[in-house]
């Protein structure tokens, strides 16, 4: 029979590291929402190329806090979010570079929006399924990649969410898979996630055809120039 002195509790985890990949023009909720979900538990490694502030698409600017030359060579996490600057990122040799090495170390290779369409220029998304943003899944699927219109989409070590909001979503799931059930939904209710949007108007079906296309409008041009960077890449993606 075991004594209750010879029970051990495990010791406190060392923390994950996690990469997360900037670029002007991201979307800052992207970064910000599965970085609050993984906080508690990782040491966040936040890559550009050198140390200068980095704009996000709504104004507001990060501090990098390491370049790509610095990053720890193995993951945990390597993380790419999404965003207006996501074209300019798909045809980023540097940033592609980047990915293509730590890649293929990491534990996990994750994004949240139009971040896997970055992973995918990079080459490291084909022969798994993923998502993206609602308005993207036809650029992903360009590259040759299988998009799941979901939330989060887990495929081996490779785990996607959808759009900007679906971060949140993403940190929980990865946070369960990385840490347990119970450290995920203790992170829920600290931060309070129980959504009750005012609009049932998170997606095409829920906002109507008229509202949708008004946002295709405003984003065909973009739409536009990621289509040519993925038509341009695609045929030298293995």
């Amino acid at each position: 029979m075991t004594e209750a002195h010879d029970l051990k509790l495990p010791g406190p985890q060392p923390p994950l590291q996690i990469g997360m990949v900037l670029y002007p023009g991201l979307t800052m909720l992207d970064l910000i929402g599965p970085q609050n979900v993984l906080a508690a538990h990782a040491a966040t490694h936040l890559l550009w190329k050198d140390r200068s502030l980095v704009p996000s698409d709504s104004g507001v600017s990060i501090q990098p806090t390491a370049t790509f030359s610095e990053c720890p060579d193995d993951l945990d996490i390597l993380f790419v979010p999404g965003g207006i600057g996501t074209a300019d990122a798909m045809a980023d040799q540097e940033i592609l570079r980047f990915l293509r090495d730590r890649g293929p170390r990491s534990r996990y290779v994750t994004s949240v929006c139009t971040g896997s369409l970055v992973l995918a220029a990079a080459g490291l998304m084909q022969g798994y399924k993923a998502t993206t943003h609602w308005a993207t899944r036809h650029v992903l699927e360009a590259f040759g990649v299988e998009c799941v219109r979901a939330r989060v989409v887990v495929d081996r070590n490779r785990i996607s969410g959808g759009g900007v909001t679906a971060g949140i979503d993403f940190g929980l799931t990865l946070l369960a898979l990385l840490r347990g059930e119970d450290a995920a939904k203790m992170t829920q209710l600290m931060l309070e996630y129980d959504p009750a949007p005012p609009f049932d108007a998170g997606t095409p079906e829920g906002a109507g055809p008229e509202l949708t296309q008004r946002i295709l409008t405003v984003l065909d041009p973009l739409d536009q120039k990621m289509r040519k960077v993925a038509a341009a890449m695609s045929s030298n993606v293995s």
